[in-house]
């Protein structure tokens, strides 16, 4: 792997992180309720673009560049677990099972959706 691509892949992933932090914190403001809909939009965005990609049959140093190290950096399925963990603790059940149905079906959705434009 060249040094390049290594370098596009961190500056990429931190942009993509960045991204996620301000949409999801932009989004969980204007909510203001327990559910995490931040995190489910970003979830389903990368989603969408990831299925898109895979459509698109993207390969190499691109799909390295845009799949893993934006997208992977963008989505946050580590902290869709976390927040449906503290829901179920905090007395949420219904809650938490709720994001991980919408989670799990929005997000294959769009994947599906991605793929298929």
């Amino acid at each position: 792997m060249r040094v390049l691509v290594w370098t596009g892949v961190a500056l990429l992933g931190g942009c993509g992180a960045l991204l996620r932090f301000v949409i999801d914190g932009a989004i969980a403001e204007r909510a203001g309720s327990e559910f995490p809909w931040g995190t489910l939009t970003v979830n389903v965005s990368g989603s969408l673009v990831l299925g898109l990609l895979a459509g698109l049959a993207l390969h190499g140093d691109a799909l390295l560049l845009a799949g893993t190290a934006v997208l992977g950096s963008y989505t946050t399925f580590s902290t869709w677990m976390l927040e449906t963990h503290r829901l179920a603790e905090e007395g949420e059940p219904w809650v938490a099972l709720l994001n991980i149905g919408l989670s799990l079906a929005l997000g294959i959705g769009a994947a599906a959706l991605g793929r298929a434009l």
